[in-house]
């Protein structure tokens, strides 16, 4: 039976046995951490956590983003996290996560019954990963002692450019990006009468970013550099290219994000909001937006 989810600012039911929350129509986004590689003082890197009725999805989980989420849904009932790409500010918390599911008392409960190393019945969420995953998680989590940590806690599914994945209502499609290693641009499609969400993940201006998100609804897109980077390839943009971006593609809406708190926010802001020819929002953890 599939458990109730946690609207923001509820607690887990799990923990008080509260009553389901109402939903509104469509997809809310909340943004759990925004940060770059290196997390804004009390936050998070990056992690979004997408929701449409009883369906939850976490974009990206980088440091610090497993805390933000047991504020807002108890992890047992996440349906699958999805990763843009396979840099650690955008995956590490995976291992808490997967302690978590593997030894903790609310994964005994998710499973029913026995101890917390039976496998029958426990909560076992989908990964959705670039390829390559596998190696890499083995690789870093083996730093633990126990490479297979990750896979044994999810079900892990490597994804390609042409991969179509639905989650509950949600259709996910993946979009390559240039960036220092493969990385990809997520788009989610709502249930009908819903709209688009496209999260750029990290990457240098682009005319593929622009194909792909043409028309979203929410464009979710890095704003990380003050500068252009001056040295070598390119893995990152400013605020201005980042508008630059969005107002090619044609997006509804924008909100710029991968941005640390050393900026000044608010002339990224201005820059990005001139360079889109309308107002731009600038991530902020707890955020919530209707799409």
């Amino acid at each position: 039976m599939k458990r109730s989810r946690v609207a923001v600012g509820q607690e887990p039911r799990g923990v008080r046995g509260r009553e389901p929350p109402v939903f509104s129509v469509g997809m809310r986004l909340t943004v759990l951490g925004k940060s770059p590689s290196w997390q804004d003082a009390g936050g998070a890197c990056s992690g979004y956590l997408l929701q449409e009725g009883d369906t939850s999805v976490l974009l990206d989980c980088g440091n610090g983003v497993f805390g933000k989420l047991r504020r807002l849904v108890d992890y047992v009932d996440v349906d699958a996290v999805v990763l843009s790409h396979l840099h650690a500010d955008h995956f590490l918390d995976l291992v808490p996560f997967s302690y978590a599911l593997t030894y903790s008392p609310r994964r005994q409960q998710a499973a029913g019954e026995g101890p917390p190393d039976t496998g029958a019945g426990a909560a076992r969420p989908r990964l959705i990963a670039p390829p390559g995953a596998q190696e890499v998680l083995r690789r870093v989590v083996g730093a633990w002692g126990n490479e297979d940590l990750v896979e044994k806690a999810f079900g892990l599914e490597e994804y390609t450019a042409d991969s179509v994945i639905e989650v509950g209502p949600l259709r996910i499609s993946f979009g390559q990006v240039p960036h220092f290693i493969d990385a990809y641009a997520v788009s989610v499609q709502g249930s009908s009468g819903a709209g688009r969400l496209v999260f750029g993940g990290d990457s240098r201006p682009d005319a593929g970013l622009v194909r792909f998100a043409r028309d979203a609804d929410l464009l979710l897109v890095e704003a990380t550099l003050a500068e252009p980077e001056d040295d070598g390839a390119r893995g990152h943009m400013t605020a201005e290219e980042a508008g630059r971006q969005a107002r090619e593609a044609g997006a509804k809406r924008v909100v710029i994000t991968h941005i640390s708190d050393e900026l000044d926010i608010d002339d990224a802001r201005r820059r990005a909001s001139e360079a889109f020819g309308a107002p731009v929002a600038v991530a902020a953890e707890d955020a919530t937006y209707e799409i």
